[in-house]
């Protein structure tokens, strides 16, 4: 089935944390910051995506349903303000 991974940016003070424990899925820019390599990821990577999520020292990371994801995308058409960031941010 799988599920994505999403990131607060306002949280996040790009500890890097996470891209350690799941270079699949997650890199880093060049400051630090996680962005994320693919929307749905694999049931696989499930337990190493709950460790990045649980070693996250500002709690800036969470799994996230497949249907939250396709609902987010759908509303990004509306309301992209409104929309999951699957695309890392800051």
């Amino acid at each position: 089935m799988g599920f994505s991974l999403q990131v607060d940016p306002v949280r996040c003070e790009g500890f890097g944390m996470c891209a350690e424990l799941l270079p699949e899925a997650i890199e880093l820019d060049d400051w630090g910051y996680p962005m994320f390599r693919d929307g749905i990821l694999p049931e696989h990577l499930r337990e190493l995506a709950e460790r990045a999520v649980d070693v996250c020292p500002v709690l800036a990371l969470r799994l996230v349903s497949p249907e939250r994801v396709r609902t987010a995308l759908q509303s990004r058409a509306l309301a992209p303000h409104t929309a999951l960031r699957s695309d890392g941010g800051g």
